[in-house]
């Protein structure tokens, strides 16, 4: 593994490492029963999927900000946008171009904080997990997450250019998963909810993204990558909330949950966006706060989340209150992760795509053609 950092990352004001204090029982297990068979069907197909970032076409020119900005001068891909995202000044082709490289930095670049903290916290649940074939998955993992970190850091230091700092609210959560003292709270946290939460995403990035291939190969091979990472958390975790705790250990993941939920739904407030574009952060953070299309995009990123914690059995009465007021329950009867490995389209962004399409056909004006929403995704 060779390649320049042209562009290395920001480092975030705290300096460049981050020191965190953790008490974890490591158990060994003597007795290799081997009995849940799901779990080892699962570590055998990480084992076949298995991929090298290096042997990526690293030689292909990217170009993004040319993209975009061919995509908002062309075939009144611009116009839409203004309409379908109603931002608080009417954006010119320049500043859409902008706006949407610094959106996809942004996201890359919390993924990449996020891959590292899921290989920190898989290495974790190593040690900690109770039986012999969760550490097996686990263990193929880390290495999953090692080349997600890899591909990652180097698509935005060296192809990118732009790249962000940790968002505090993921670094805040991230700590919290990997300080717990309870394997089941750091494999809830890291699988369940940061995984489940980027398995969603990731189909926004290849929405977002159409016209990078690039981009595209190492975001279909995460993909994969990442739905077996949320079905191992939902099969480590089947039965134990349900049948082995008592009220007070259920309310402290009700708790956990709870909370992880909101930062992750800030994780997706793109503050530094708008300080780095040189806008008024308030107004900018407010419309992003309210505007249909963004909160859109923060509900879609649940649609895995909500099913899988219903399966779990923490979707319980004080999930489901607070669930309501962050109007997420529309998820509750989707398939998990285990009936159905992959992400949904985001479908309410689809709709607010297909929307605005049917009124510019009604308006006599061209039809644009949109990856995943009026045209293929590309594979």
């Amino acid at each position: 593994m060779n390649y320049d950092q042209t562009n290395p990352v920001p480092i975030p004001s705290a300096g460049t490492h981050q020191s965190v204090d953790s008490t974890l029982t490591t158990i060994f297990d003597w007795e290799y029963a081997l009995e849940r068979k799901p779990l080892l069907d699962l570590y055998e197909k990480g084992k076949k999927a298995t991929w090298n970032a290096s042997e990526l076409d690293w030689s292909q020119e990217v170009n993004i900000e040319q993209i975009m900005k061919d995509r908002v001068t062309g075939g009144g891909f611009g116009a839409m946008m203004n309409q379908m995202m109603k931002p608080p000044k009417e954006l010119g082709p320049q500043e859409l171009a902008e706006l949407q490289l610094h959106m996809n930095a942004f996201m890359l670049s919390q993924f990449l904080h996020g891959e590292q903290g899921a290989m920190v916290a898989t290495a974790k649940i190593v040690l900690c997990a109770p039986t012999e074939e969760a550490k097996f998955y686990a263990s193929n993992q880390v290495m999953d997450e090692a080349r997600h970190v890899e591909v990652y850091h180097r698509y935005l230091t060296e192809k990118l250019g732009i790249s962000y700092e940790v968002h505090p609210s993921l670094a805040t959560l991230l700590q919290e998963i990997v300080t717990t003292p309870k394997w089941d709270m750091t494999c809830l946290g890291m699988q369940v909810m940061v995984e489940g939460l980027a398995l969603a995403a990731f189909g926004m990035m290849q929405m977002m993204m159409a016209g990078e291939p690039l981009i595209q190969e190492i975001t279909s091979n995460v993909i994969r990558d990442e739905a077996r990472h949320v079905a191992f958390g939902v099969l480590s975790l089947d039965g134990l909330y349900t049948n082995e705790f008592d009220d007070s250990d259920l309310r402290e993941r009700e708790d956990f949950v709870i909370e992880a939920s909101h930062l992750l739904r800030e994780r997706l407030m793109m503050d530094q966006v708008f300080e780095r574009m040189g806008w008024d952060v308030k107004t900018w953070a407010d419309w992003a706060n309210h505007t249909p299309f963004m909160k859109g995009f923060r509900q879609m990123t649940f649609s895995k989340i909500v099913p899988n914690l219903k399966r779990l059995g923490l979707l319980t009465p004080r999930v489901r209150a607070a669930y309501e007021k962050m109007d997420l329950l529309r998820y509750e009867n989707r398939k998990d992760s285990v009936e159905e490995p992959a992400a949904p389209p985001p479908e309410e962004l689809v709709a607010l795509f297909l929307d605005v399409l049917k009124n510019r056909e009604e308006a006599g004006e061209e039809i644009l053609e949109i990856p995943g929403v009026n045209a293929p995704m590309a594979s």
